[in-house]
């Protein structure tokens, strides 16, 4: 920060710019006489569109030099969606603020099949998420799963191109781009759980910025804030890894939070469940607990075969 200057390192695509802006037009709203500028930057995990993530690295792909802009002084801080950022974040970094979260659900998304339901046999359905992957094809093993990569617009031009017959994305971020009319379905937590973090936003910035920490505890929200602390740390204790086929979600009830927890297979023939109460004081020790329920079903089976 110089004066009463911020700088915001982001991804180029349209929905990065998109959140950006978001805590852009927050923070100089919250702060009057703070000017706040963004860094468009190109990541690893833009870059590789014909790999899946987890086969190339996984870890950090969409935030690596967002953090190097960070710890070279490019930038002040970096505004991601949560379920990209790995669960433990390299040495000097903090997630300063969780903003309140959005729609976390996933999308169905297709031009003739209202839903999973309606697929035929056979239908051809687009992630490039292990997680829905998994899920899905427990739920639905006669489809077939055809990798999916790219921005949002691009998917969806696959799809119209009929490359596929529907794609899962999270409905959050077709919300934030106007694009929510072309949602057929939000798949309940029931269907499908969502990636830990999935709808919010996390604001990081290095841990020996103070100062930049101050300004960004305005936008954080504390509910929002506590259910994916709960969720992270589910994924933490199982290695970390933001590719892995894990679901997480949790959500306040009363004084209370509840975390449900999902690991599959790839192949969706093996599915794991943990679903855990307790007090929202400490919502880590909440997701260690679900991490430990998927553990004592075999998770650690799971994650070798992934390699991970």
């Amino acid at each position: 920060m110089s004066g009463n200057r911020l700088v915001i390192a982001t991804r180029r695509s349209r929905l990065a710019l998109w959140q950006a802006e978001h805590v852009k037009a927050r923070l100089e709203s919250a702060h009057p006489g703070l000017a706040v500028e963004l860094l468009p930057l190109s990541t690893r995990g833009d870059e590789l569109l014909e790999t899946r993530l987890d086969e190339a690295g996984g870890k950090g792909l969409f935030v690596k030099e967002l953090e190097a802009a960070m710890a070279e002084g490019r930038a002040d801080l970096a505004v991601h969606s949560i379920k990209d950022v790995p669960a433990e974040l390299p040495p000097g970094f903090i997630l300063a603020a969780i903003t309140a979260r959005e729609d976390p659900r996933d999308a169905w998304v297709s031009a003739s099949l209202p839903g999973l339901a309606a697929a035929p046999a056979g239908a051809v359905v687009g992630t490039s998420s292990l997680r829905r992957q998994a899920q899905l094809l427990a739920r639905r093993p006669d489809v077939t799963v055809k990798l999916l990569r790219g921005n949002v617009e691009t998917r969806l031009r696959k799809l119209d191109a009929g490359e596929y017959d529907a794609v899962l994305l999270a409905a959050a971020g077709l919300a934030r781009l106007g694009l929510a009319a072309r949602i057929r379905a939000r798949l309940a937590p029931e269907e499908m759980l969502p990636a830990p973090g999935q709808g919010a936003l996390g604001i990081e910035c290095l841990a020996a910025r103070p100062d930049v920490a101050r300004l960004l505890a305005a936008l954080a929200e504390e509910s929002s804030s506590a259910c994916v602390r709960a969720e992270r740390a589910v994924s933490l204790a199982l290695g970390g890894n933001c590719t892995m086929p894990l679901g997480a979600y949790a959500e306040p009830q009363g004084a209370t939070l509840r975390v449900r927890a999902v690991l599959g297979s790839p192949d969706g023939k093996r599915i794991l469940r943990a679903d855990c109460s307790g007090s929202a004081s400490d919502p880590e020790a909440l997701g260690r607990r679900a991490a430990e329920e998927l553990r004592r079903g075999g998770a650690e089976a799971i994650l070798a075969a992934l390699g991970q």
